[in-house]
């Protein structure tokens, strides 16, 4: 098991794929967790992070770029609640051979306003009754789901089901599945995110963002970093001082 390091972002292979976007790979390092993700200064239009151990889709800093995640084969059971707010501009997601199980789980990616691509494919999520239909019905700009297309008839007939009364208690059963199936810190981690809010406002936790977006070196990020994991803010970034020509 390897722990995503700003080093090892640095030293991964990066190219231009097929489709001429920029790729970051971070395929098969067995990494528990994402973090760190500060240090790619967000330029890459594609990551990929097959073949890890990760748990959680959580834990990014905000990537206007980044449009396209591939997550195949990992251990992914939660999705961060504000992923749409660290990755605004996503467009594909690629889950499949993961352990998501109820339809309710998939409400963080809703919220994603630009995906258009979903594979969801051999995880338990995918033999529930109706997922097809709650998909269309839940991502209207979705346009592919497992590699198919969403067809406007199978989505009107997903619109027809969920908005009827029994659509809508089906709805109201799937959001309470989804409520129930793991215990909030069942999964034992939290995203540097969320320890850095126990000792600092939402409002210099966003300084701290915005510093890493301005950062111009690695060992400026990774001291950025530690501040935003740690919660512990020092006065130059609160101050909007911060240096860009740290000395190491």
């Amino acid at each position: 098991m390897v722990k995503l390091t700003p080093d090892l972002i640095n030293q991964s292979m990066q190219y231009m794929n097929p489709c001429r976007d920029r790729e970051l790979d971070l395929r098969g390092y067995k990494i528990p967790q994402i973090e760190n993700m500060g240090a790619t200064l967000d330029q890459y239009d594609t990551i990929d992070f097959s073949d890890n151990d990760i748990r959680k889709l959580d834990g990014f800093p905000r990537l206007a770029r980044l449009k396209c995640l591939l997550l195949n084969n990992n251990r992914i059971v939660r999705i961060g609640e504000n992923l749409h707010e660290s990755l605004p501009n996503l467009q594909s997601i690629i889950l499949t051979g993961n352990n998501i199980q109820e339809l309710g789980d998939l409400e963080p990616l809703t919220k994603l306003p630009n995906l258009e691509t979903l594979s969801l494919l051999t995880n338990p999520v995918s033999t529930k009754q109706h997922y097809r239909e709650y998909v269309a019905f839940r991502f209207p700009n979705l346009r592919l789901l497992d590699f198919r297309k969403i067809r406007q008839k199978e989505r009107e007939a997903a619109n027809l089901l969920f908005k009827s009364k029994k659509g809508k208690e089906m709805h109201k059963e799937i959001v309470r599945k989804a409520k129930q199936a793991l215990p909030a810190g069942a999964l034992g981690e939290s995203s540097p995110e969320k320890q850095a809010v126990q000792n600092a406002s939402p409002a210099d936790i966003q300084k701290i963002k915005e510093a890493i977006k301005r950062a111009t070196n690695l060992h400026e990020v990774e001291r950025l970093n530690r501040m935003l994991q740690s919660g512990q803010i020092t006065g130059d970034i609160l101050n909007g001082n911060e240096s860009h020509s740290i000395n190491y």
